[in-house]
């Protein structure tokens, strides 16, 4: 991890409230996906997940098995604020790339594109990892030039050289729900493992 992107970095953004990629709602390209689940029981992660807005409604459509996994121990205190029933022991406080475990379904939602990209084929492997065989992830990823971020951007071509390797790229493609500020600069994208060989 990027020694500077730790998480005393991330935690002194949500104590100053510098969020500016937090919408204090689902992502409506994301909200749309979740209705479309059918399995309560699936059990899902969320990476990276901030405030965590999309857990809060998956939770409360009866998604029991969702974890969030942040580095910022302010991003889960807010987020108990607001979802105080949701298990204590499915918000973990660490870092993403020490989850051993497997899921059903990763959203990703901002959490890649504040990732440095050095780290974005290790991103792509370990999600590999924690998938179960028959898994998916599913989310959006920014689409703009590669600045000095976080948010860092990217392109369709530079993701597909991350996935290609271990999943079927189902969906890849500009959202057409984004929110107006967002629009024209998130693609959505539907991902899953290759069967292992």
């Amino acid at each position: 991890m990027s020694t500077s992107l730790n998480s005393t970095y991330w935690n002194k953004r949500y104590l100053e409230q510098r969020v500016g990629w937090d919408l204090g709602v689902p992502s409506t390209p994301l909200k749309a996906y979740i209705d479309t689940l059918t399995d309560p029981s699936m059990r899902i992660l969320i990476p990276g997940g901030g405030n965590a807005y999309e857990a809060e409604y998956l939770f409360k459509k009866g998604f029991n098995n969702v974890f969030v996994v942040d580095l910022a121990p302010e991003a889960k205190a807010n987020f108990k604020r607001r979802c105080p029933d949701f298990p204590e022991n499915q918000f973990w406080v660490q870092d993403f790339f020490e989850v051993n475990d497997h899921f059903d379904l990763i959203l990703e939602q901002t959490f890649f594109c504040a990732l440095h990209p050095s780290q974005r084929s290790a991103y792509a492997q370990k999600v590999a990892q924690l998938l179960t065989p028959t898994g998916t992830i599913a989310g959006l990823f920014f689409d703009f030039p590669l600045i000095d971020g976080p948010p860092f951007g990217g392109s369709k071509t530079e993701y597909e050289t991350y996935f290609k390797p271990d999943f079927r790229l189902s969906v890849l493609e500009r959202s057409y729900n984004s929110i107006p500020e967002r629009q024209g600069k998130e693609l959505f994208f539907i991902f899953q493992p290759k069967a292992k060989e």
